[in-house]
């Protein structure tokens, strides 16, 4: 098969686009044919890109983009409910090769049919974010209507999912954006939408519920003195892991797998409540662009097949 394969520790200029082992599924396994996955640049400092889920350094080289869409091509003995052809989505896990390639691993529990309303190159940008808003709010935040709740990033790929997700759930929504992206983040369901470039947040909301903070740093450090007496802030930013504070520990989190919450966020789409945000597709010979343009919002996607 054809893959982009990280060569040695560094960015988007140690990818290699070159020929690779097609994986064969353990019977607990599903192969997947990839026809589309989407880009996270975070991924060249992840701890599980470099290490093996018991420790140890993984041997180069490594396929990156643990997030897909495309069709069932063979099934592990052991795996129920599903066929070959079979259209899905989904993840694979951190710790082994991913989607920049034609073909990937999974299992059953990762993946969910696909939304019938997305082709396959929308459907790659929603696994991770779509997950990681559906679990920073709905399980962690447990937010509920008339709640406040503050979006940062709310044109990114996770903050335009927790601004659809919030207002589904009948939350007053607030979240940042830069000035290009105010109209665009109103039209997703924020009741309001501050210009982080040309407003402090902090100097205008007050008594927010929930913050989702998808940015770390100062964004982060600023949104604690925005929270009513019982708020409750989360956090996404890789900064987070390396920090000691306990609040900022407790508050932060990865996103984990979940088929469930896969099919929940399926019937969503189809049902014309929220909506992936695509920045661009770009073909795998293209990869750098596709990691050098930050999307002005949501996420890139790279094709893999014809879609």
């Amino acid at each position: 098969m054809r893959a982009l394969r990280l060569h040695q520790v560094g960015g988007s200029e140690s990818l290699l686009y070159e020929d690779a082992p097609t994986p064969i599924p353990n019977e607990d396994q599903v192969l997947v044919q990839v026809y589309a996955t989407a880009i996270t640049p975070t991924e060249f400092s992840w701890y599980p890109t470099f290490h093996g889920l018991e420790g140890g350094v993984r041997p180069f080289p490594i396929i990156l983009g643990h997030e897909f869409s495309g069709v069932v091509k063979a099934i592990g003995s052991a795996c129920t409910g599903l066929q070959v052809g079979d259209p899905v989505y989904g993840l694979s896990d951190w710790f082994i090769d991913g989607a920049q390639a034609e073909y990937c691993l999974t299992v059953p529990a990762n993946i969910a049919p696909k939304p019938v309303t997305l082709d396959h190159a929308q459907a790659a940008a929603v696994p991770i974010s779509a997950l990681t808003a559906w679990q920073a709010l709905i399980d962690r935040a447990h937010i509920a209507e008339k709640q406040k709740v503050l979006v940062h990033g709310g044109a990114g790929g996770v903050g335009s999912f927790a601004v659809q997700l919030a207002h589904h759930k009948r939350a007053y929504v607030i979240a940042t954006a830069s000035t290009v992206n105010t109209d665009f983040v109103r039209s997703i369901g924020a009741d309001e939408v501050i210009d982080y470039r040309t407003t402090p947040f902090e100097t205008v909301v007050q008594d927010v519920d929930v913050v989702l903070d998808t940015i770390g740093g100062d964004t982060r450090d600023r949104s604690w003195e925005v929270l009513s007496k019982d708020g409750q802030l989360v956090t996404i930013a890789a900064d987070a892991e390396r920090l000691t504070q306990s609040r900022v520990r407790d508050a932060f989190f990865i996103v984990e797998p979940n088929r469930v919450q896969l099919i929940d966020i399926s019937r969503l789409i189809d049902a014309d409540v929220i909506r992936p945000v695509v920045g661009a597709v770009y073909s795998m010979e293209n990869h750098r662009l596709a990691y050098e343009q930050k999307p002005v919002r949501g996420k890139n996607v790279l094709r893999i097949a014809a879609l």
